[in-house]
């Protein structure tokens, strides 16, 4: 949710903001109208609440013969302070509803525009030249026995998939590595819920235009999430947390679903686009004055997850109407992926202000004893999705996959998947 003060003091700046993001910025106007309505309501209830409590004591006071009249009176006051007080409570929720719908205020330069608006931060690594034709991840994973992508539709349907032997290990050393290298930068471990409320899903901002994407359970009124961001967001939920020491940094280790809806004909073959992945989510909390300098530290530790698993990769600036409800600025980090001969996502880190806080009423302790909103932070350190760059980057002319040497460690030491014997 946006800053209330921001709306009163410079409306025109989210306007602004929703005009980079291509949205709709009269929202702004009726937000402005609805909280003078807001206040004016606020201003008679209270007026009217002062004008009961004086009469009250008039009340109190009055003679016996006198009260009866008085307490007519009363009664008749007491039933308008009842209906201000109902306009007030129905203007609030007029300007809550408009309030939810406008996205977060981007930060001064994010690109404006769509999603092919992006701008290119750097590039880094050199792309593989093979000296042979290369496998897409799926030749791959069918020729090493990885990944059995006909018998997941067997039993789930479209896009899903199982990982086998190499696959499944491979995938469980990349989300080790990247938690050891979480816990090192301070990170906190957590394996997170997977089924969340609507408050929370909605207070994360993912109940907006991207809404189909999301499983829903109508009997449990519970949402599948799509990220653990959901749930670590909600971890505070209602909660004054001490951020004396510097932020409250979480690694969220999930398996998370999506509906992919709109997707159709988009990345069907493979792992790229599935239902279900698993991945792990760092998260911060922190002092709003300090947020674009964490954002910069998770792009970092992103960054020295892609270098590790020794990929080319290039990091974008993502365009305002790109960034989702939530973000207010959002870097992708796309590797090579060498058969379709462009960058791909691996990881995105979004730096969402106060605008979650605001609606999960997460707080912090001030110096001064006040509070205030906290910001928050998200970014992924990996996914089931790097499996597709680490296979194709890393083939040889056998067929066979060299293992970046970082993930080793994690793999009994293993230097290469080879194609099982038959």
């Amino acid at each position: 949710m946006i800053d209330l003060n921001l709306l009163r003091e410079n409306p025109d700046a989210i306007k602004a903001s929703q005009r980079a993001r291509l949205a709709d910025e009269t929202l702004v106007d009726q937000a402005v109208a609805a909280d003078n309505a807001w206040r004016k309501a606020l201003q008679d209830f209270e007026a009217l609440r002062a004008e009961q409590n004086a009469f009250g004591k008039l009340v109190a006071a009055a003679p016996k013969e006198e009260k009866q009249a008085l307490v007519t009176q009363a009664q008749e006051l007491a039933a308008k302070v009842k209906a201000a007080d109902a306009a007030a409570n129905d203007a609030s929720a007029v300007l809550d509803a408009i309030l939810w719908k406008i996205e977060n205020v981007v930060i001064e330069g994010v690109p404006t525009g769509g999603e092919d608006d992006y701008v290119v931060v750097k590039e880094v690594g050199s792309k593989p030249k093979f000296d042979f034709e290369a496998r897409d991840h799926v030749a791959l994973g069918e020729l090493l026995d990885i990944i059995d992508i006909e018998r997941g539709a067997k039993i789930s349907g479209s896009r899903f998939y199982f990982l086998k032997g190499w696959g499944a290990r491979l995938e469980l050393a990349l989300m080790n590595m990247a938690l050891d290298y979480a816990t090192k930068h301070n990170f906190t471990a957590l394996i997170t819920p997977t089924l969340v409320r609507p408050e929370v899903m909605a207070g994360t901002g993912f109940l907006g235009a991207h809404a189909d994407e999301i499983y829903y359970l109508p009997a449990d009124e519970l949402y599948l999430t799509g990220t653990s961001e959901v749930a670590l967001a909600g971890y505070h939920r209602d909660e004054i947390i001490d951020l004396s020491n510097g932020p409250l940094r979480y690694a969220g280790w999930s398996t998370c679903y999506r509906r992919e809806a709109g997707s159709h004909g988009k990345d069907t073959r493979g792992i790229l686009r599935v239902h279900q992945f698993n991945k792990l989510e760092m998260f911060s909390y922190i002092d709003p004055a300090d947020s674009e300098a964490e954002h910069e530290k998770l792009l970092s530790f992103q960054e020295a997850m892609l270098q590790a698993c020794e990929l080319p990769y290039r990091v974008i600036d993502t365009a305002a109407g790109d960034l989702g409800s939530s973000a207010a600025r959002k870097f992708d980090a796309e590797a090579w992926v060498p058969t379709q001969g462009t960058y791909r996502e691996l990881t995105s880190t979004s730096n969402c202000t106060t605008f979650q806080g605001r609606r999960l009423n997460v707080r912090y302790r001030k110096a001064d004893g006040k509070t205030g909103v906290a910001a928050t932070l998200n970014g992924t350190l990996a996914t089931t999705r790097w499996l597709v760059a680490i296979l194709e980057n890393h083939q040889q002319a056998d067929g066979s996959v060299r293992i970046p040497e970082a993930l080793r460690p994690y793999l009994g030491g293993a230097e290469v998947i080879n194609a099982p014997s038959r």
